[in-house]
């Protein structure tokens, strides 16, 4: 059974950082694509990252050059490192995985 754990949400000030977490079982991180999704209040859920088996990454242009998506195979778990957060990017953070699964999500609120 696939279990995702997200991690690492919080508060933080418009301009700071968070990194978050996605802890696997049930599956390996470094066969499938893995993603990040956000879902803001009131809106639909968006797609934020992908880390393909490969390696290659790919971000949504909003978050494009301050967010980045890593992965450690070792711990089988898949990481968005955020910087220069705005307000906008409030949101409740998920991950999926290629071969099945949703996290719960960690929330994120970017705010002064």
């Amino acid at each position: 059974q696939v279990q995702l754990v997200e991690s690492g949400g919080g508060l933080v000030q418009p301009g700071g950082s968070l990194s978050l977490s996605c802890a696997a079982s049930g599956t390996i991180v470094s066969i499938y694509a893995m993603d990040w999704y956000r879902q803001a209040p009131g809106k639909e859920r968006e797609w934020v990252a992908v880390i393909t088996k490969t390696g290659s990454t790919n971000y949504a242009d909003s978050v494009k050059g301050r967010f980045t998506i890593s992965r450690d195979n070792a711990k089988n778990t898949v990481y968005l490192q955020m910087n220069n957060l705005k307000p906008e990017d409030t949101a409740v953070y998920y991950c999926s995985s290629g071969g099945g699964g949703w996290g719960r999500g960690t929330q994120v609120t970017v705010s002064s």
